[in-house]
């Protein structure tokens, strides 16, 4: 496990980069038990709240807020409630922040897997960068925004749902909709037989 050294502003340990191990065995587990498992630990947010190394996830008032997005260094916000009626690139116009904004709705019968691939795409484009820092948000960031994080990590870092869950746990209170979840673990799910020899 590699472990960073350095702390955030608020003097709490920085979100911890994990290793997938393959040889250990992860289960399955079905949409009540994953709701039990973010039920557990930390429920509380800020804000915005970093959930790995430069990536934050956080809610409208943050992206909404130059200043404070200055002071964290923010160079990308991906938007999953994005709306052409307020916000977008235009309100960044100037601050030399990358927008890409994503019009999902927080309901179990919206389809977010097609945005699963582009989203982390972009998360990933932006930590890459030199000195590249992400805002993931939506209206509270907990579900849609949550959603598109656990995604990412999953697909660039190998976790499995589970393992992601909990290191974005750790730090931020989520709680994704349970037809959100149920994209979540097929796309799991595909993952692994994609890793299977």
């Amino acid at each position: 496990m590699a472990f960073m050294s350095r702390f955030s502003r608020n003097g709490s340990r920085a979100p911890v980069r994990r290793i997938h191990d393959d040889t250990v065995s992860h289960p399955i587990l079905s949409v009540f038990e994953l709701e039990r498992l973010l039920y557990t630990g930390k429920t509380a947010c800020n804000h915005a709240d970093e959930v790995w190394p430069g990536l934050y996830l956080g809610d409208q008032d943050i992206a909404a807020n130059r200043r404070e997005l200055a002071r964290l260094q923010i160079t990308h916000i991906l938007n999953a409630s994005h709306s052409k009626w307020r916000g977008g690139a235009d309100y960044y116009e100037g601050t030399g922040i990358c927008y890409m904004g994503i019009e999902a709705h927080d309901s179990p019968t919206f389809d977010m897997s097609p945005y699963f691939e582009p989203a982390a795409d972009f998360i990933h484009k932006a930590l890459n960068r030199s000195g590249g820092r992400i805002l993931v948000h939506c209206a509270v960031g907990v579900s849609r925004s949550a959603t598109l994080v656990l995604a990412y990590l999953m697909i660039y870092h190998r976790l499995t749902l589970v393992e992601a869950i909990k290191t974005v746990k750790d730090h931020r209170g989520i709680i994704p909709n349970r037809g959100f979840l149920r994209q979540l673990a097929a796309l799991d799910n595909s993952l692994r037989l994609k890793q299977k020899p």
